[in-house]
This record gives C-alpha cells, structure tokens and sequence, in this order.
C-alpha cells in the first residue's frame, strides 16, 4: 500500500475578461490567476496489481469530510484518478479522502485542485515520470481551471481556460476573503452574462500585465461581476465593505460567490476579518508563489 497525503490550494482571479466564444459554446478568457494560502487535505492510498495491464481493473473510492461534496463518479478527484489508470493502464484499487476547507461554489477553484493534485500525485506515487506538459493536457480533459493548479504559481490564462503562462509572484499581501452563505452556480452565470452581452459596456484596451505587481484598481475587473451582482447584492454589498474596511482593491472571484480584498498592511486586514464574519466566513490568506509543498 502506497500513500501520499496532499494539500491542494485555491485560487482567486484578481483580473478576468471574457474576450470571445467559441463555436461549441466554451467562453474564451483572459485572466490573471494567483493560488491563495486556503487548502484542501487528500489523502490517497493505492495498492497496485499488475501495472500496464492490456484490460486494466480499477477500484476507486472517494470520500469527503462535506456531505454536500460528492463523493462518487461526479467528483473531479474521481475523474483524475480514473483518467490515471486509464493512461497509464494501471490495475489498482485507489482511496481518496478529501478534507474540505475550501468552499464550494464560490469561484475558488477547489474540485479543480483537487483533481490536478491527485493527477500531481499519482504521477509521484506511481513513479509514472509524467512531465508538467503532459499533466496539463490530461487536466484540460477534466476541467477548465485543472491546467492551472499543475503548476500552481501565479498566470496568465487564455483559451477556455487551458493556456497557463506563469508570471513572476507577485508581491506580498494580506488578502481577504469573504464566502457568503450561498453559492453561485457558474454555468448560470456565464449563460446570465450572454445575455447581456448586447448591452456592454464600452470596450478596454487589452491589459499589459506589469512583471511583479499586482494590478491597480481600475483593473482589478471580472466582466463576470455585470451578470451576477444584480442577482446577488450581498457580493457587491462585501465589495463595499472590504473598501470602507481599508482594502487597496476589491474583485469577485471567477463567478462567485467569494469577494476578497487586497490589504497592504496585515493588521487592517485582521480588523476586516472580524469585522465581516459575520456576512459569512471570512478567512485571511496569502498570494502563493508555487505550489503548497514549495510554497
């Protein structure tokens, strides 16, 4: 028996325009994403049969500590894994527990990083040598935001989600997040946004990302925030608060529900913290330069 235990982080998107559309329907991005101090725990066990197998037989089993989490076919740590005996032709009979810390919903980022950290981790369990290239493909196949968290350092993301072009870390912050008591559902946000789409706004220069800093407020933008803010006025409620609170910036996360503020000094921060639990969980957290384990 093999075993591995994991921390898988969360993201937040401190820039996202959507610049196009595809004929299938996929919304073409371009964002600026930065994994966050917030994780989930796996723990994985695997015990092999006979590797490389022409019929390979798999067990898989995922449980989580949050029962409104699946824990079956439909979870996207289930699908990297079986995507995993699938390529690499494994008999196996494979346990994943997910320890949830990252909310769900909330534009985060967290069944995505669970799944490009099982794929990360079955690679080292296994010894399979795959390379990051070949991780990122496998992670486009499961999920948008799944090539992002190969790498896990902050990016440039094109495409559907699928183009990651890591950039310098970004400075020191104390960010502020805010969950509040609902989630967004994120297909409906991006079909609410269509709908709007012949009413927008009038059209910005495309935004040249400065090595090493953080965007100023006039482009901390989610175009995604015009579909759902009239729906839910708590988010931009939160924006309002996080800014009377001392917050540099302030940006809804991916399509909701999370709003997080950018604080310079940590014990503001702090104070906005205590100040909002109260609207829902509030947690204080960090840019990420890399993954957790080198973080």
């Amino acid at each position: 028996m093999r075993t591995m235990q994991s921390l898988a982080s969360a993201k937040i998107n401190v820039y996202l325009r959507i610049v196009g559309r595809r004929p299938d329907g996929y919304h073409l991005l371009d964002s600026l994403m930065v994994p966050i101090s917030l994780y989930d725990e796996i723990h994985i066990a695997v015990a092999l049969g006979e590797q490389r197998a022409t019929s390979p037989g798999v067990t898989l089993a995922v449980s989580c500590d949050d029962p409104t989490v699946p824990g079956g076919e439909t979870n996207l740590a289930y699908k990297a894994a079986a995507l995993v005996c699938q390529e690499a032709g494994l008999q196996a009979r494979i346990g994943i527990h997910l320890r949830k810390h990252i909310p769900a919903g909330a534009g985060l980022g967290g069944g995505s990083s669970n799944a490009a950290t099982v794929l990360k981790s079955l690679n080292t369990l296994l010894a399979l040598g795959w390379t990051e290239a070949r991780l990122c493909q496998l992670g486009a196949r499961l999920g948008a935001d799944v090539p992002f968290f190969i790498p896990c350092r902050p990016a440039r993301i094109g495409g559907i989600g699928d183009i990651v072009t890591t950039v310098p870390p970004l400075p020191a912050r104390s960010v502020v997040l805010v969950v509040p008591p609902f989630s967004v559902s994120t297909p409906w946000a991006y079909r609410r946004f269509d709908e709007l789409s012949s009413v927008a706004p009038a059209s910005v220069p495309p935004w040249q990302f400065t090595p090493a800093q953080w965007p100023s407020r006039e482009w901390l933008i989610n175009d995604l925030e015009r579909a759902v803010l009239p729906a839910y006025p708590l988010i931009a409620a939160l924006k309002e608060a996080l800014l009377r609170l001392g917050a540099e910036g302030v940006l809804m996360s991916g399509s909701g529900s999370s709003v997080f503020g950018i604080f310079r000094h940590r014990i503001a921060a702090e104070q906005a913290v205590t100040a909002l639990q109260a609207h829902g969980r509030a947690f204080l957290v960090e840019p990420l330069s890399g993954p957790p384990e080198a973080a």
